[in-house]
């Protein structure tokens, strides 16, 4: 059995690529970063480090890797006799890779199995989004070539810190993991990966890692930044942060528990785990690499305004969360372009239309005036 991943990082490597080679898939790594392109194809096995508790060495093997910029055809051609593909590169990046994966299955038989397609991504619905650029490239062709697969969404959860100098192609990971995936779509014929679980309906799974892990890494970013924190384990040790944090998931679960009937104690439990997971010391962490990417992070179905504008909706208590979303427009970071776009933003925009354009609220939403107050009191500082 064969599987292509796109995108060869931490992510890539210390978590999708390790569980399909134990499931005994043979690993094909696509990847536009030549550096490590070449540092794969150069070895012939890697280990993947649990950091904390119960972690133990993992060694990968039976992993060939291809540069997707320099040798497009070579992944093709790969994709088209593969039983699985997957992807971890970043919801803004799925539509460069849909043109290799249509051309994928232009080229796959037939007579062939159905190839099993799942964007690995920190997104709501990613599969589906990779699908819909699949079509629309495909054209008249989309129904013939798009039933050449089955494409399942999914909602993965493993914290993969940034590595250590040196590491190499090795990863740093943390013990937990969870990957979901829904099953409707391999009616049946299920791909072989240990550890995960498929279900029917993933809509709960995804929201409460996306709302809860997420959320929680994120809003722990932004707050322990403006504490003076750098480490996301150091954030959670300061009880105003961990307060904060914690005030912003509770607001999250009750609305899990609204829109999915998900159990309020099971939601509880789910959050104390979360939060020691992020307190793990052996995960070393920072609030610059988490906090990345805010203009991303504030859109309209992401961590914060996706839970807090539903909870809003049905008159539940945001307070938190708007605290948290107000935190990460103070976060200004040189290095990370669009921090220092946001900044731009901020200092040049009205507040309500920078907060219609950057969260995709209408005026007349109930979270539009808390959230355009707190871009307004960001302004005067």
């Amino acid at each position: 059995m064969k599987a292509v991943h796109f995108g060869a990082g931490n992510i890539g490597r210390g978590f999708v690529g390790l569980l399909l080679h134990e499931g005994g898939y043979e690993v094909v790594f696509s990847d536009v970063a030549d550096d490590l392109v070449d540092a794969l194809a150069a070895a012939d096995r890697y280990t993947v480090r649990e950091a904390g508790p119960g972690g133990i060495n993992r060694i990968v093997t039976g992993f060939r890797a291809i540069n997707s910029r320099s040798h497009p055809d070579a992944v093709v051609t790969e994709v088209a006799t593969a039983d699985v593909v997957t992807c971890a590169v970043g919801p803004t990046v799925l539509r460069f890779i849909a043109p290799v994966i249509l051309d994928g299955l232009r080229r796959r038989s037939p007579d062939a199995a159905p190839l099993a397609v799942m964007a690995c991504e920190n997104a709501i619905g990613a599969t589906d989004q990779l699908r819909a650029e699949i079509e629309r490239l495909a054209g008249d062709e989309a129904a013939e070539l798009t039933a050449r697969a089955a494409f399942a969404n999914t909602a993965v959860d493993r914290i993969v810190p940034a590595q250590p100098e040196g590491a190499g192609i090795d990863v740093t990971v943390e013990p937990y993991f969870e990957w979901a995936i829904e099953q409707g779509p391999f009616n049946g014929d299920l791909p072989n990966i240990p550890g995960a679980h498929f279900v029917d309906d993933l809509a709960p799974y995804i929201e409460r890692k996306l709302f809860t892990v997420n959320t929680g890494h994120a809003a722990t970013a932004y707050l322990g930044a403006i504490a003076g924190h750098d480490r996301i384990s150091d954030a959670l040790a300061d009880p105003r942060v961990a307060d904060a944090v914690r005030a912003a998931l509770e607001e999250t679960s009750a609305m899990l528990t609204a829109v999915h009937g998900l159990d309020p104690a099971e939601l509880s439990a789910y959050r104390a785990t979360i939060l020691e997971r992020f307190r793990n010391p052996e995960l070393v962490d920072t609030v610059q690499r988490v906090g990345r990417q805010p203009l991303r992070k504030l859109s309209r179905h992401e961590r914060f305004i996706g839970p807090a504008s539903e909870a809003a909706e049905r008159g539940l208590s945001t307070a938190a969360l708007v605290a948290a979303i107000a935190a990460a427009l103070e976060f200004d970071e040189q290095d990370d372009e669009q921090s220092v776009e946001l900044q731009r933003r901020l200092a040049s925009e009205d507040a309500a239309d920078f907060t219609a354009s950057v969260t995709g609220l209408a005026p007349t939403h109930p979270l539009f005036a808390p959230v355009r107050d707190a871009v307004e009191a960001r302004q005067r500082q």
